[in-house]
């Protein structure tokens, strides 16, 4: 196995617009993150809708922490689809020939519904599988702070 491909989803009760806000603010990520790792971000972008690059271009290297301190990995942040409720990125990183996240935050009821949808491509394709299962427990974390942050919407 030389890739690696899943979903995530939470039933938030909190306005889709206020969840939106939070996921694409540099310091939301990071609260998503907590305590696993930290992204760096350039000195005042504080949102990702204010990238200086345009679409399909890199708009900043961000440093991966472990624990906020320790740098393990890049990301070469570039947003190919940017809009109201949706974004997706497909950026090279140190360990990953390709990185393609694509985040959507849906009206449902009194509140939304956020999905995360992963896909990647590691430089070393056998290290797939151990790839796959710390991304994949890093974005049930950001899940979980989420949940935290925003509750959880009645089924």
């Amino acid at each position: 196995m030389s890739r690696f491909e899943f979903e995530v989803s939470s039933r938030l009760s909190a306005p889709a617009d206020t969840v939106w806000r939070h996921a694409t603010r540099m310091g939301g990520v990071n609260a998503e993150l907590f305590p696993l790792v930290r992204m760096t971000h350039p000195r005042g972008l504080e949102s990702l809708a204010d990238r200086a690059a345009p679409l399909g271009e890199r708009a900043f290297r961000s440093w991966i922490l472990l624990f906020g301190l320790v740098p393990i990995d890049y990301d070469d942040l570039t947003l190919v689809e940017l809009a109201p409720g949706r974004f997706l990125e497909r950026s090279p990183m140190l360990t990953q020939r390709l990185w393609e996240h694509e985040r959507t935050v849906e009206p449902s009821g009194a509140g939304c519904v956020v999905t995360d949808r992963i896909r990647s491509t590691p430089r070393i394709g056998p290290l797939a599988p151990v790839f796959g299962a710390v991304f994949h427990l890093a974005f049930r974390l950001r899940h979980l702070n989420l949940r935290r942050r925003f509750g959880m919407l009645a089924p």
